[in-house]
């Protein structure tokens, strides 16, 4: 008989199926065993009722909590609370044993350090199934919105000569033998290396999607990035996914135009179609939230943060206005900034990012014309000479959300502003060959992945949000 999934089985009452899964729990009663089964279909358990004269007490010893088992029987409308529906068992067949003496997941609420520590084993419990989940729903979304609009997805290279942001933390990729490398003059040479050249992990697929837009017009990449940061935070990952999109004949008010439907889009699907898992969310947001000091905690809840961003139109204001706002105000009456935001110039932290958002408009907002000192080589120079074309969206409980730009698009302007940070021109000819041949002004913006999908699930750790995070000393799995 071929397997149904938990998730599917409200169609099949009154019928005999097949279900699969890993045992919950387990419990008697008086004539019958209760057992709990999840097959990471969805949220819920199925409860399957087992007959004493069905299984030999070997059988029943071996049907423990981790378990996987293969059971037959007839799906009818249960009798008892907290389900819709429930399995009258025919067949047991034990598929994989699971010691209850070495199981470390027993039915018990159990922290999110220990789980990351059997990373392994953290996807068969409720929280990480659904944020699995919901991840998987929004990466989907995000290519069907994109198809929609007629975009084309490119695979950007994840090797790569390049770094796109100038920040020089990259992990290097090499076949070179670390205790005797060829050298020439004292120096690694790496012309012997297996590109013939210093090669890296990528940082960001944009300069590349930026090639493909001034022949396809709308692209977007969506992969995995790297970045050498010795950063152990909540909001740091060594490996994580950017999706960034790239459109040619764009300036930066159609950028953000996009942006936010994007995102609005988003949200929306969610609310669609994850809501078992995000109302479950909410509430282990919920109780987290009550974990926190008073001034630490969000006042919105999980489910009130994702609606707050389909109700409102993103609020739009230059880098000068906010500086303006931030320099004017306190977080609160009793507490000023941690970072005191004094001179026009200085970077947006984050606790100014939520306060904008939070506080004075109570919306999301879109932060735009950044200075240039603080921005990186490609945003286009602003007629002021002082700013970029770039902006921010910033969100609630999570600061900034999205990052992005008008390109420089003048050759004379990219090759001064490249001159200006030592950026080599030879290593980038290929990126300033499309400023000399059919230049075109274009722009785009860059959503990490993970931030993205703390931000949906509620999450505060952004290594719960990735199967498999990689940060300073791990690299488990």
């Amino acid at each position: 008989m071929k397997r149904v999934k938990v998730k599917e089985l409200s169609a099949f009452i009154d019928q005999q199926v097949k279900v699969c899964g890993w045992v919950r729990t387990k419990r008697k009663s008086k004539k019958v065993v209760f057992v709990h089964l999840n097959d990471g279909s969805c949220l819920a358990n199925l409860q399957i009722v087992i007959g004493f004269n069905m299984v030999t007490e070997e059988t029943f010893q071996a049907i423990t909590t981790g378990a996987c088992i293969a059971v037959t029987g007839q799906v009818v409308v249960s009798q008892g609370k907290g389900q819709q529906f429930e399995l009258l068992a025919k067949e047991i067949d034990i598929i994989g044993l699971a010691d209850p003496e070495e199981y470390p997941l027993q039915p018990k609420k159990h922290s999110y350090e220990f789980l990351r520590e059997i990373g392994h084993l953290r996807i068969r419990t409720n929280t990480f199934g659904a944020v699995f989940r919901v991840r998987h729903a929004m990466s989907y979304a995000i290519h069907h919105y994109f198809n929609k609009k007629g975009f084309f997805h490119i695979h950007s290279p994840i090797i790569t000569g390049s770094d796109a942001e100038g920040a020089g933390e990259m992990f290097r990729v090499t076949t070179l033998d670390p205790k005797s490398p060829p050298l020439i003059e004292g120096e690694v040479d790496y012309k012997k290396d297996f590109f013939g050249k210093e090669t890296n992990l990528t940082v960001s697929g944009q300069l590349e999607a930026e090639l493909a837009a001034m022949g396809l017009a709308q692209v977007y990449t969506f992969g995995p990035t790297f970045r050498a940061e010795n950063s152990n935070t909540t909001r740091h990952l060594a490996e994580f996914w950017m999706m960034e999109p790239e459109v040619a004949f764009y300036d930066l008010n159609d950028n953000m135009d996009l942006a936010e439907d994007l995102l609005k889009y988003l949200v929306g699907y969610g609310l669609e179609h994850c809501q078992e898992d995000i109302a479950f969310l909410s509430e282990r947001d919920l109780a987290h939230q009550q974990t926190l000091p008073a001034d630490k905690r969000n006042e919105l809840s999980l489910i009130e943060r994702l609606e707050f961003v389909i109700d409102n139109t993103f609020e739009r204001i230059t880098y000068t206005q906010a500086f303006e706002i931030l320099r004017n105000s306190k977080p609160n009456k009793k507490k000023k900034f941690e970072y005191q935001i004094s001179e026009w110039g200085a970077d947006l932290q984050s606790e100014h990012e939520r306060f904008l958002v939070e506080k004075h408009f109570n919306k999301p907002v879109i932060v735009y014309n950044y200075p240039k000192d603080i921005k990186a080589f490609y945003m286009r120079a602003n007629d002021d000479g002082k700013t970029v074309a770039a902006m921010d969206i910033l969100f609630p409980g999570i600061g900034e959300i999205v990052g992005g730009s008008q390109r420089e698009e003048r050759f004379d302007n990219l090759l001064q502003r490249m001159e200006e940070l030592n950026i080599p021109q030879e290593e980038m000819s290929w990126y300033l060959d499309t400023r000399k041949f059919g230049t075109a002004p274009h722009s785009g913006f860059g959503l990490g992945f993970e931030r993205w999908v703390q931000f949906v699930t509620g999450m505060a750790n952004i290594r719960d949000v990735i199967p498999f995070p990689r940060t300073p000393g791990n690299a488990m799995f």
